[in-house]
C-alpha cells in the first residue's frame, strides 16, 4: 500500500509541475482549481489498475470517481476558462510581487494541492488496495446512496447557481430557489456527502483508518476554503444574503425557517 501510494505521489507531482509550468508561461494560477476533480481521476485510476485484479467494487469506484471527477473538473473549466485570474490568485500576486509570485506559486498552490489530494483521497486508496475480494454488501449499497445524495446536490446545485448568475437581472440578489431553498451551500453539502461515500465504500473493503481523507475533506469545505470563506464575501457583496442566513441552513440541509 505504501508503495502504490508513493507511486500515484510521483505522477501527481509530475502533474502540478506541469501546470505550474503551463500557469507561469500564462501568468494565470486558476488553471489549478480545473485540476482538482480530474487529480483524483488520475490517481485513482492507478490504483485502480495497479492494485491486482480487477473486482466488483473497484469498478463500481471507477465508474462513480470518474463521473464525479470529470464532472467537476469541466464545470470548472467552462466557469474559468476566458474569465482571467481569480480574484484570489490577483490579491497573492499582488501581495507578494510579480516577480516573486511565479516561483512562489508552486509551493503555496500547486504543491500544496498535489499534497491535499494525496490525502483526501486515502479512501480511495483504502478501497483500492484492500485484500477483500471486492464482493458488494450492505455498506456498500448504503455507500451509493449517499454518492447519489451528494452527487444530485453538487451537480444540481452548480447547474443552478450557473444558470441564475447567467441572467444579468439577478445580479447582486441571492439564489434561494432549487437546492439553494433548503442549504445555503448545496454544492459543498453534496462534494462533502460524495467523499463520504468514498468513506463508506472505504470501510466496506476493510480498510478504516483512511476516512481520514473524508475528514479532511469536510474540514476543509466548511472551515477553510469553502463555507466560511465564501460566507464572508457575500455578507460584503450582497445586502439580501444576511436575511438569506436568517431563513436558510448553512450546510445541512433542511427546510427554511420562517
Amino acid at each position: 500500500m505504501i508503495t502504490l501510494f508513493y507511486q500515484a505521489a510521483l505522477i501527481i507531482l509530475a502533474f502540478v509541475t506541469l501546470l505550474w509550468i503551463w500557469s507561469v508561461f500564462i501568468k494565470n494560477v486558476s488553471i489549478v482549481d480545473i485540476f482538482w476533480g480530474f487529480g483524483f481521476v488520475v490517481i485513482n485510476t492507478f490504483y485502480v489498475f495497479n492494485s491486482g485484479e480487477l473486482n466488483a467494487r473497484k469498478i463500481l469506484i471507477l465508474t462513480l470517481v470518474s463521473i464525479w471527477g470529470l464532472r467537476l473538473a469541466i464545470h470548472l473549466a467552462f466557469r474559468n476558462i476566458g474569465k482571467g485570474e481569480d480574484f484570489r490568485y490577483k490579491e497573492f500576486r499582488k501581495n507578494y510581487g510579480a516577480k516573486r509570485y511565479w516561483w512562489f506559486s508552486f509551493f503555496q498552490t500547486f504543491l500544496l494541492q498535489g499534497a491535499l489530494i494525496m490525502i483526501v483521497s486515502l479512501p480511495l486508496l483504502g478501497i483500492n488496495a484492500s485484500t477483500s475480494n471486492g464482493t458488494l454488501n450492505v455498506l456498500d449499497y448504503i455507500g451509493i446512496v449517499v454518492w447519489l445524495i451528494g452527487f444530485t446536490f453538487e451537480a444540481g446545485g452548480d447547474f443552478q447557481l450557473a444558470r441564475f448568475k447567467s441572467n444579468l437581472k439577478n445580479k447582486g440578489e441571492v439564489l434561494n430557489k432549487g437546492f439553494w431553498k433548503y442549504t445555503r451551500h448545496p454544492n459543498y453539502f453534496g462534494d462533502s456527502a460524495v467523499w463520504w461515500a468514498y468513506a463508506i465504500f472505504s470501510i466496506a473493503a476493510g480498510s478504516y483508518w483512511q476516512i481520514i481523507g473524508s475528514i479532511i475533506m469536510t474540514l476543509l469545505i466548511i472551515k477553510i476554503s469553502g463555507v466560511s470563506l465564501l460566507e464572508k464575501t457575500l455578507k460584503e457583496t450582497k445586502p439580501h444574503y444576511r436575511d438569506y442566513i436568517q431563513k436558510t441552513n448553512s450546510f445541512f440541509p433542511w427546510f427554511p425557517k420562517k
